[in-house]
């Protein structure tokens, strides 16, 4: 049996882009957990594109 080598040489190439994502923009990070909090302006962009994303 042939060994396949795609997933070995393909393997680090990022599938998402995170640049436009809403943690993208952090305005700060809780201290214990260092979950980032975006900035108010992302946040008002995702909730928009949540509310035109509905089905």
């Amino acid at each position: 049996m042939a060994k396949n080598n795609f997933k070995e040489k393909f393997q680090g190439i990022p599938i998402e882009k995170h640049d436009t994502a809403a943690w993208a923009n952090i305005s700060k990070v809780k201290p214990v957990t260092n979950v980032s909090i975006p900035n108010e302006q992302e946040t008002r962009n995702a909730k928009d594109w949540v509310d035109a994303n509905q089905k």
